[in-house]
């Protein structure tokens, strides 16, 4: 309002200007002051939202975490399949190591026992999040249709032990769907800033991670590297200068190997679009840079799933009910 105010404010004063050209160096002189209040003003607007928004992000890590005793809960939806469970929904789980319990959501099908830790299906939650923001986890993960991200904390606590799996389903606006697997799936601590490994790549839907990273930024782990793998990044915790490039425009935190190769956290786009830049939800191996994908589901199991004894637990038979 206040930059339309000021066009109409200097179209007037030029044809003023045409009709009396005497006082033009002086009526110029009030147009770049007012010109320079304005900015003044945007900037001040914009510092208070950055400050607002850091507040928010900071008041996250004062929630107290919930401490519990030994031997009450599965280690994940891994040990709630074991024990006999079938059906999807939330479970209360606990990491081994970890002191703090969480409530996950479990998908039962696809083999059983998967943790989901990533899911979008309508733009409804903002991914453009800051790094304490996806450390703590946010979003809606009681609906089962809710976007949300269960938190990097709680992705390393479930991936710390043993062998992991990594399963993300797609599914574009055509109704059709595809899907990436990859072995030995592990995320590191927040020292570490969640560094991402990866196994082997197997699925119809490319591999859109591990084959893509540029020869200055070969630091990915794939099949058979020792190598170390992506840091993770925000907007306010960039950790190379790629992913400083990347978040530029892809606003979302992310494991930036190549800023248009596979980002499961960008922007969300109803319908496939055409954009500036490769922003939107991009898995590139299945529909190139330009197609923002209609949903996904990422999710984490151990690798022993089917061979794991049923663990003992005090947890009802049944999912949680909210």
């Amino acid at each position: 309002m206040a930059m339309l105010r000021t066009s109409a404010v200097v179209v007037l004063h030029l044809a003023v200007c045409l009709a009396v050209p005497l006082p033009c160096e002086q009526i110029v002189g009030h147009l770049e002051a007012e010109i320079q209040r304005l900015v003044w003003g945007i900037e001040q607007q914009h510092q208070y939202i950055q400050e607002l928004h850091h507040s928010q992000a900071n008041a996250l890590q004062q929630i107290p975490n919930m401490h519990l005793g030994q031997g009450t809960f599965h280690r994940d939806c891994s040990d709630v399949f074991a024990a006999g469970n079938v059906a999807n929904g939330l479970y209360a789980v606990r990491p081994d190591g970890s002191p703090t319990a969480l409530s996950v959501y479990c998908d039962m099908s696809n083999g059983g026992g998967w943790t989901i830790f990533q899911r979008r299906t309508d733009g409804s939650e903002n991914f453009d999040r800051a790094w304490v923001e996806y450390k703590h986890g946010f979003g809606d993960l009681h609906s089962p249709d809710g976007e949300f991200w269960l938190g990097n904390d709680a992705l390393h606590q479930l991936t710390r032990d043993g062998a992991h799996e990594l399963r993300i389903d797609m599914e574009d606006f055509e109704d059709k769907k595809r899907y990436a697997q990859y072995q030995n799936f592990k995320v590191d601590s927040e020292e570490d800033q969640y560094q991402l490994h990866l196994g082997p790549y197997s699925g119809n839907a490319g591999d859109a991670i591990a084959s893509s990273p540029p020869a200055s930024q070969q630091k990915w782990t794939g099949p058979g590297s020792e190598t170390g793998g992506i840091q993770f990044s925000t907007y306010d915790h960039p950790n190379h200068e790629a992913a400083t490039n990347c978040i530029r425009h892809d606003k979302s935190g992310w494991w930036f190997s190549r800023c248009e190769s596979g980002n499961l956290n960008g922007h969300y786009y109803k319908g496939p679009y055409q954009a500036m830049t490769e922003d939107g939800v991009v898995w590139y191996t299945w529909h190139g840079w330009w197609y923002s994908v209609k949903s996904v589901v990422m999710m984490v199991r151990a690798a022993d799933v089917e061979h794991r004894p049923p663990v003992l637990a005090q947890l009802p038979e049944q999912p949680l009910q909210y």
